[in-house]
């Protein structure tokens, strides 16, 4: 199965290794397409784990499980990545209404020990 984060690699060769915890996002923008790939799958632990500990309180893995089955991520652009813990990024999707969205952000980052988490993002549009 190709990935769903749009890298054009198969998702054994991209995203499912950090899924898996096999090894650890090298790049914040590699993190950002694992997560929207968490997303699509999905898979609502990884993301509750990639988020930045001290903003963990303000998530739950059964919300980002649910937001993920809930919506059809059909598709990840990476529109600009402004420094190595920043990623701008469009994510598409059909809700469950089956109306087409577009989520615009730039996303912070920060690594901890050789491990990057998501910090926080500004909508954008």
């Amino acid at each position: 199965m190709n990935c769903p984060c749009c890298s054009e690699k198969l998702y054994e060769e991209c995203c499912k290794p950090y899924h898996s915890r096999e090894k650890y996002a090298p790049t914040a923008e590699a993190l950002m397409r694992s997560r929207f790939s968490a997303f699509a799958i999905p898979n609502g632990e990884y993301l509750m784990e990639t988020t930045f500990p001290a903003k963990r309180k303000f998530h739950n893995t059964k919300d980002l499980q649910e937001w993920g089955e809930i919506n059809t991520w059909t598709k990840l652009e990476i529109v600009d990545k402004p420094s190595l813990s920043k990623v701008e990024f469009k994510a598409f999707y059909t809700d469950e209404e089956g109306e087409k969205q577009v989520h615009h952000e730039l996303s912070k980052f920060k690594m901890i020990q050789n491990r990057w988490y998501y910090v926080s993002g500004e909508f954008l549009d």
